[in-house]
């Protein structure tokens, strides 16, 4: 295996590079955690890897708290958002699928850009974002920028909106309401191994609330059960204005089979489709149990 590698330091010679390549094979490299994968198992010709990782750009690379919100930007790395005081007090679903992502080592390179331009439908933090309800905002050659929902992002398995010449240049992400007193806000994973693992089913939860538990706002998404990470919009308006101490038995069964509604999945090595489904129901009805069981 054999590819031109090219290393711009800064935004401008980046998109140069990019513009002069338009009309050839490139791919983006950070991390590398998928790329190497997949150019081992299909090895390109005339293939040039533009390496990101010394670009010099404080959007690109950096974490920023915004009167909006949050901006994150692509080649920022799994490890950073661990270890990043905001998004873990008032995002921790993200903080914990970041955590989630595969070793120690890894999580030191691969980067939220990545995670999002693979396109896969297991893809930990891309999940949550979703559930997050961010904007991704992309760059082409010639410096313009466009901003689409993260739902619009993804169009199928290992497939994006972006159009040649463009890169994913950083993600924005809502405050929280401003009136929530609490934040029920969880990564769920479930695997055939504790670590170093895609999952076999996720799902991604971020519920806000009033001081008595009344919901104000709910972002669900579902991944590993259809061909693109989902958001359950109809599960959500279904709690909207609910307690969530106060759920019956019969609204957490309406609530899972919503959830299931947008699961498409298939049957693959680690897990059949049935199965996949079933998981998802009882995960997605148990989050309520979780919930009471920690303000006990």
């Amino acid at each position: 295996m054999s590819f031109e590698i090219i290393n711009p330091t800064t935004t401008k010679e980046l998109l140069s590079v990019v513009k002069n390549l338009k009309r050839k094979k490139f791919r983006f490299g950070a991390g590398c955690t998928d790329l190497l994968l997949e150019l081992r198992k299909k090895p390109e010709e005339n293939l040039t890897v533009i390496n990101i990782t010394q670009v010099k750009d404080a959007v690109f690379t950096g974490i920023k708290k915004t009167s909006k919100g949050l901006t994150i930007g692509s080649r920022v790395t799994a490890h950073n958002i661990v270890m990043n005081e905001e998004i873990k007090r008032n995002f921790p679903v993200l903080h914990e699928a970041a955590l989630n992502l595969a070793s120690t080592q890894i999580r030191q390179v691969a980067t939220v850009g990545g995670n999002l331009c693979t396109a896969s439908p297991s893809g930990d933090i891309a999940c949550a974002l979703m559930t997050l309800g961010a904007n991704c905002e992309i760059i082409n050659e010639n410096g313009r920028r466009r901003r689409i929902p993260i739902h619009d992002f993804h169009t199928g398995v290992r497939a994006t909106a972006l159009k040649r010449g463009e890169l994913l240049y950083s993600i924005s992400i809502r405050g929280n309401e401003k009136n929530k007193k609490r934040i029920f806000s969880r990564f769920i994973k479930i695997g055939t191994r504790k670590s170093m693992e895609c999952s076999v089913v996720s799902l991604a939860y971020h519920i806000q609330t009033d001081i008595k538990g009344k919901i104000i706002h709910a972002g669900i998404a579902i991944g590993s059960s259809a061909p693109t990470i989902r958001s359950t919009d109809s599960a959500c308006k279904f709690l909207a204005g609910k307690n969530i101490f106060e759920i019956s038995e019969n609204e957490k069964k309406e609530f899972a089979e919503k959830v299931v509604g947008y699961a498409s999945p298939i049957s693959d090595i680690r897990a059949t489709a049935w199965y996949r489904k079933e998981v998802l129901y009882n995960i997605s009805k148990g989050i309520f149990e979780d919930i009471l069981s920690n303000e006990e």
